[in-house]
């Protein structure tokens, strides 16, 4: 299976289907989510991948959102996270800081002060190293709308918490399987 294919499973398997994020369902089924699987084997790389991703967004209005799949680079979650750090940068230096932000996960996602097997890093791990585009306007609006938004992450623990680890470890190994 590859990496696109990887990645739509997870996001109707874990992200939708447990409303993990409550507003990924609406552009699920807009088709609205651009997936891209970047082969850059380094980091400069992946941030010129990132800067066109950018300029596509800014290009095509009806694609919502992107998901820039690294499934060539940053399989160590250290090295990511160094990744995602240059990438913030690189979008402010480019002037998008408020037209876009960046939310990231990878497969061994921790939380700072976590434990590794802790269930809620599973709201952030995914099949592969990836970094979601996301525009800065929608989100503004879908936050809005939202009743509720502050309890979103208090939901999402107290739910995986509930599943357990072992749950969410087979939920996303299945992703990487299912056609």
């Amino acid at each position: 299976m590859n990496a696109i294919s990887s990645t739509q499973a997870w996001v109707n398997k874990v992200i939708v289907k447990y409303n993990i994020c409550p507003f990924a369902r609406r552009e699920v089924e807009r088709g609205s989510i651009r997936y891209v699987d970047d082969h850059s084997v380094n980091v400069e790389a992946v941030l010129e991948t990132l800067s066109e991703e950018w300029r596509y967004l800014d290009e095509n209005p009806a694609t919502e959102t992107t998901l820039l799949i690294l499934s060539e680079t940053c399989s160590d979650f250290e090295s990511f996270l160094d990744c995602v750090y240059l990438a913030n940068h690189l979008l402010q230096m480019n002037r998008y800081e408020g037209v876009y932000q960046l939310a990231h996960f990878h497969p061994d996602y921790c939380f700072e002060g976590d434990p590794e097997d802790a269930a809620s890093n599973y709201s952030n791990r995914s099949p592969y190293p990836t970094l979601h585009i996301i525009r800065e306007s929608s989100m503004e609006r879908a936050i809005a709308a939202h009743p509720d938004v502050d309890a979103i992450p208090e939901r999402n623990i107290e739910f995986l918490n509930k599943k357990g680890s072992p749950f969410f470890a087979d939920l996303l190994a299945s992703c990487m399987l299912s056609k």
